[in-house]
């Protein structure tokens, strides 16, 4: 049984959430799987999404492969260097996430630039 780490699709039409599953390959993409490891929510701004490194962790190494999605998400949660500290013998909260820091710094710089397109706009009255 080939395994692989993919999104399953959840929510209603054009809004969509995703569950982040591990499944046999062969299975559709909203079918049968068999453990549940996060979520994603790309309609929330900033998207939110939530990963379980220890369990990935450990399907990882018994020969599952990720898709190109979840890579592309545990990239921007910096899970990877949990997995590798899990791996260690280290906590995994001991790895500072720092898509959590890029996320805080990007809300608090467009919330700058909003206020000064509306302080542009008023003085501009």
């Amino acid at each position: 049984m080939a395994v692989k780490i993919r999104l399953a699709r959840g929510g209603r039409k054009k809004l969509a959430r995703f569950r982040v599953v591990v499944t046999d390959s062969r299975s559709p993409r909203d079918g049968r799987f068999v453990e549940t490891l996060g979520y994603y929510n790309p309609q929330a701004e900033p998207a939110e999404y939530k990963l379980n490194a220890e369990r990935i962790g450990y399907w990882l190494g018994s020969g599952a492969v990720l898709s190109t999605t979840v890579k592309n998400l545990m990239k921007k949660d910096n899970t990877m260097a949990k997995i590798e500290a899990i791996e260690k013998g280290l906590a995994a909260d001991a790895v500072e996430t720092k898509a959590v820091k890029e996320r805080g710094v990007k809300a608090k710089a467009r919330a700058k630039k909003k206020s000064a397109e509306a302080e542009a706009t008023t003085d501009s009255e």
